[in-house]
């Protein structure tokens, strides 16, 4: 029993293999996530722009009390020279005290983790800057739903 072949079946079997191959070589490239407004985040960038992709900063997507939620900010590349951090700020969308918290390093550090715990008053958006050395900003932003607010008198 032999299989035959039409052109025209050739022609639709090359043309899926172009297309398949198309589909697996094409990137998707993110948008840029949202920034909130948040003045003393503002003041601190006074109008230098944002760069995503290198800070990670990680939150639970759901915390049940906002007195102490895990967090984890993570950096990646080089972090020397020109592309030293300086600086790491997190800045909360909705909490009394909009800067959270604070990192200087005199001498850039080789490699950035940071665990810690935060309070949130309530579900918003936290945004982590890193500083480096030529005063650029990298930047990430995490959403969390906060069931059980914390903070809210500004302590």
């Amino acid at each position: 029993m032999s299989t035959v072949f039409h052109p025209g079946r050739r022609r639709w079997i090359a043309a899926a293999g172009a297309l398949a191959g198309s589909h697996a070589i094409a990137q998707v490239v993110p948008a840029a996530p949202d920034v909130p407004g948040i003045r003393a985040l503002d003041e601190y960038r006074a109008g230098r722009g944002l760069k995503f992709g290198r800070v990670k900063l990680v939150v639970p997507r759901i915390a049940d009390n906002g007195n102490a939620v895990s967090m984890r900010l993570i950096m990646d590349g080089p972090t020397t020279g020109d592309a030293g951090v300086r600086a790491i700020r997190l800045f909360s969308e909705t909490n009394p005290v909009p800067l959270m918290a604070r990192f200087d390093f005199v001498v850039p550090p080789p490699r950035v983790e940071i665990e810690s715990r935060i309070r949130l008053a309530g579900t918003q958006r936290v945004v982590a800057i890193a500083e480096l050395g030529d005063g650029s900003l990298e930047a990430d932003v995490a959403s969390i739903i906060v069931t059980l607010a914390a903070c809210l008198d500004g302590s």
